[in-house]
């Protein structure tokens, strides 16, 4: 495998941790996980965007950065590939979305100190849905506080996500999942299996699905 870290991100319901379940099985890796379900605030930020925003942010920017931190103090001997469902600058991505523009200034300057710190994917792979494909997987997983998530929010953090994948040179998997079902459809997991196979040129490489 040419890859020794692998990150997931998607929008919200584009089944990153499911995918991250699935290849770590098949690859035998090492799994981090995003702990949304620790985050006190999630829910309450949901109820109350403005008041809860620099809250809900800062809680995962210190959750992501103790679970990458000790990715790195840890070495595990019989796993040697890491797949994680979530990117770093998720963070700033999500933080840049959701604070005002005082409080987004304040994130950045700790999260410019963090992040010099941080291991860094040699492969993202990024999952590409439809809001409406979004909001179908959103109702499906059925977590009571994301029910009333609008379409203008997951639009916005969609076009985030793909411009800053587009300004920045990190190998990227660029995945319409539009119709995926790593699960049930064993095609479509081998597609990416294969393609994990493949020594990729910085940017963008984009992936169909049978």
């Amino acid at each position: 495998m040419k890859y020794k870290f692998i990150s997931i991100e998607g929008n919200i319901g584009a089944g990153k941790t499911t995918l991250a379940h699935i290849l770590s099985k098949a690859l035998n890796a090492r799994l981090i996980l995003e702990e949304f379900a620790d985050n006190p605030f999630l829910a309450k930020f949901y109820e109350n965007p403005a008041q809860y925003a620099f809250s809900v942010e800062l809680f995962f920017m210190a959750e992501r950065f103790k679970q990458l931190k000790d990715l790195v103090s840890q070495q595990d001997l019989f796993q040697n590939i890491t797949v994680s469902d979530y990117l770093f600058t998720k963070c700033l991505l999500f933080a840049k979305v959701n604070l005002s523009e005082d409080e987004f200034r304040l994130y950045q300057r700790l999260y410019d100190i963090m992040n010099p710190q941080m291991i860094q994917p040699d492969l993202l792979i990024y999952l590409h849905s439809p809001v409406s494909k979004l909001q179908e997987n959103i109702k499906k997983r059925n977590r009571i506080y994301e029910l009333n998530i609008q379409n203008d929010y997951l639009f916005n953090i969609q076009e985030t996500f793909t411009n800053y994948i587009k300004q920045h040179h990190i190998k990227t998997l660029f995945v319409d999942a539009s119709n995926a079902d790593f699960l049930s459809n064993e095609k479509h997991l081998e597609v990416l299996l294969q393609a994990l196979e493949n020594d990729y040129s910085e940017g963008q490489h984009f992936i169909t699905l049978p």
